[in-house]
């Protein structure tokens, strides 16, 4: 059982560090709410247990100080609708008078909601007073942010040594993205397929050199393919190519084939005359696409192949669409890895979807609930993978 879960907040201020930073339309309306829903039970919990709850988060990356477009304001009617009508108050500071004043006046089973931590530089800089200050508002620390904790922010890895052990804690976001990326790296079942996607080698040749320890599988997919195809002196036409990064993917290659760990690469592609949405199509291997053309998604070929290798398999991570998957004509691929996944899912592997692109088309697919784990982490989950200590983890684990 985790401290979380036998924890018991009856009277007690929980200082929870949310991470609600959603995307708003020009009218402020919140387009995609996935972050805000995921951390309602944590919130319900401790309201349940008659303790109260005092929210920070940051929103979008304000230059100037306080921004009314960057203001926590803007979530409070939706979070009332997310918490079945609770009581949130706002507070027009995260820190100073009327943060202390509010806080100190939180009955049991109420919300506050403290303006953006972002209004002040210090929150990015990981300022030690700054985070005193935060940590007066509670009683008990509560980090459920995944989506900031590889980030050395004050309210995220400074704050919780203001908390005696006993009283800082991961809430049930935070607790369930640890156990699910840990059980993909260290506890994970075999065969072990890796779907790495997106445009750049670059962005992936860190996750990727970790998965070789580990992974039976690799399937890479998205642009990021066609560096590799020209790596190995294919002809990708003008298919997107990171043409400094061909000797990397070269040795990628080669680590993978002493390591005795199966690359699989697109044989065939969707290859179009430009970028664009009514772009002619045709299909190609994609080591031959004419000159002009660019391989815009993986073909029927290698969505065959690269679904037979998913749904043999026992342990599946996807980072990363096989692409470009909002144009209805190129996303046929991402469906088909998609389907392939909740298959395998089904019938009995351990599936966990994480990165922006992967989460979109899952959600857009309809099959977030048919996979084992949805990462609400990005670029937290990607450390997490590359190896790397993730200090919002660290701060609590100390």
């Amino acid at each position: 059982m985790s401290r979380f879960t036998t924890h018991h907040f009856k009277g007690q201020k929980a200082l929870i560090r949310v991470d609600f930073n959603v995307p708003l339309d020009a009218a402020f309306n919140i387009t995609d709410d996935t972050r805000m829903r995921a951390t309602i039970p944590t919130i319900n919990k401790i309201l349940a247990d008659g303790g109260s709850a005092i929210l920070m988060s940051h929103l979008g990356r304000p230059k100037d100080g306080p921004t009314d477009k960057y203001s926590l304001k803007h979530l409070v009617n939706h979070l009332v609708k997310l918490l079945n009508g609770a009581t949130v108050k706002f507070a027009d500071d995260c820190i100073g008078a009327s943060a202390y004043e509010k806080s100190a006046a939180l009955q049991p089973g109420e919300v506050l909601l403290l303006e953006n931590l972002r209004f002040y530089k210090e929150e990015e800089k990981g300022d030690i007073g700054f985070a005193e200050k935060l940590s007066k508002l509670g009683d008990v620390y509560v980090n459920d942010a995944f989506g900031t904790a590889h980030r050395a922010h004050a309210s995220t890895a400074v704050i919780a040594q203001f908390f005696p052990g006993d009283k800082k804690m991961f809430g049930l976001v935070m607790e369930g993205e640890v156990l699910s990326a840990e059980k993909v790296m260290h506890k994970s079942e075999r065969p072990f397929t890796a779907i790495i996607g997106g445009a750049k080698v670059s962005d992936k040749i860190l996750i990727i050199e970790n998965l070789l320890e580990r992974a039976t599988d690799i399937i890479i997919g998205g642009g990021m393919a066609y560096t590799f195809m020209k790596a190995q002196g294919g002809k990708i036409g003008s298919s997107l190519c990171e043409d400094d990064r061909l000797e990397t993917a070269v040795e990628l290659l080669k680590k993978a084939a002493a390591k005795g760990v199966n690359i699989h690469l697109p044989s065939d592609s969707v290859i179009a005359d430009k970028f664009a949405a009514d772009a002619n199509i045709a299909y190609a291997p994609s080591n031959a696409i004419p000159d002009d053309w660019m391989g815009l998604d993986i073909g029927k070929d290698a969505c065959e192949q690269f679904a037979g290798c998913i749904k043999r398999s026992k342990t599946i991570l996807w980072n990363g669409p096989m692409g470009v998957f909002e144009m209805e004509k190129f996303q046929h691929g991402t469906k088909v890895v998609a389907t392939a996944i909740a298959e395998a899912t089904q019938a009995g592997a351990f599936s966990l979807v994480g990165g922006g692109d992967s989460v979109a088309a899952i959600n857009q697919f309809g099959f977030a609930d048919k996979v084992s784990y949805v990462s609400t982490g990005g670029g937290a989950l990607l450390e997490y993978f590359e190896g790397k200590a993730l200090p919002g983890i660290a701060a609590i684990n100390k």
